[in-house]
């Protein structure tokens, strides 16, 4: 019966390339990528990061010529994390908003010279915390909302005055989305967009990136638990997304990626809003490390990882791979 096996034989298009690729419902471009880089002082200067196999911390002359180059194979805009000398952190994140601070100058540096680059930034305060919290802090240590916003405020306009065309709140504090979209709007960047991590959670796989930025070891064995997602919940995902729009969020962002998917396809079926999502250290260096064992074929974990996302319902991803990935893409690999 037509429907029915024999009749209906799912395998046929399957059978050859051609038709596998005709009737693939979900394709990953170097337009879905947006690389991370990690931003250092100094001039000429790469270093590696032990955790994050293949990722380097950049001055901001060696960040110019990475981006040039990812611009060069395709990949749409990068990510800015600034790795904040400890004499600079302190218990009120003031170089947060410096206006000659790393992330300011080297924002100005990539538009300088790659002004198509679509640059976003970080607006939290983990790098600038003595303590390594996203927030200042009272005396018993909880991380203190109203207070905090009103610094993110003041370092979401030094990062538009800069020339960032998307600030990215990732502090996951209450009401920082209407307190940073008010102030953009009364100082005239109109054009400056909004991506909220709106369901960011207290994840276990952040470990490489707070490495990366140097923020480890002023957390220690603190964590943030009080004001990132409990990875139990759902249904609270979808709150906090509704109530970043409802402040003037243009783009919210899921993070991690391949723990959350099932968040990804909720908020995606619930708003139809861009979505992004954050493929994150520690997702990235748990496949580079089985990939250099041998366990993993590279090439195909990084690709099917990606793909799982974007079927998920992710319009654009932030990933390490993002480079690697461009390079594959532009050879049809």
């Amino acid at each position: 019966m037509i429907g029915q096996f024999p009749g209906a034989r799912p395998r046929r298009l399957r059978r050859d390339d051609f038709s596998r690729r005709l009737v693939r419902e979900t394709v990953l471009t170097v337009a879905d990528l947006i690389q991370p880089l990690f931003v250092i002082e100094g001039e000429r200067r790469r270093e590696p990061v032990a955790s994050m196999p293949g990722v380097e911390r950049l001055t901001i002359d060696e960040l110019v010529r990475e981006a040039e180059a990812l611009v060069g194979a395709g990949v749409p805009a990068v990510a800015l994390f600034p790795v904040t000398a400890l004499e600079a952190k302190s218990l009120d994140a003031a170089e947060a908003y410096n206006p000659e601070g790393l992330a300011q100058r080297a924002v100005r540096a990539l538009k300088a010279h790659i002004p198509e680059l679509g640059v976003i930034t970080d607006v939290a305060l983990d790098p600038f915390t003595s303590h390594g919290q996203d927030g200042l802090v009272d005396e018993t240590g909880y991380v203190l909302n109203d207070e905090t916003v009103s610094v993110l405020v003041r370092q979401a306009l030094s990062h538009a005055e800069s020339g960032a065309d998307i600030v990215a709140p990732s502090d996951m504090m209450d009401g920082r989305i209407g307190a940073i979209r008010e102030a953009l709007e009364s100082n005239d960047f109109i054009h400056t967009r909004i991506l909220a991590y709106s369901a960011k959670y207290a994840s276990s796989f952040y470990g490489p990136f707070r490495d990366a930025v140097g923020s480890a070891g002023a957390l220690g064995k603190g964590n943030k638990y009080s004001y990132q997602m409990d990875p139990a919940n759902s249904d609270e995902a979808l709150r906090e997304v509704a109530l970043d729009l409802e402040e003037g969020a243009d783009i919210v962002m899921v993070k991690p990626g391949l723990p959350y998917l099932d968040i990804v396809r909720r908020v995606k079926e619930q708003f139809a809003v861009p979505t992004f999502v954050y493929q994150v250290s520690g997702e990235y260096a748990m496949l580079m490390a089985a990939a250099q064992k041998g366990w993993l074929d590279e090439r195909a974990v990084i690709l099917e990882s990606l793909l799982s996302i974007k079927r998920a319902g992710a319009d654009a991803i932030l990933t390490y791979f993002a480079g690697r990935v461009a390079g594959w893409l532009r050879k049809g690999v």
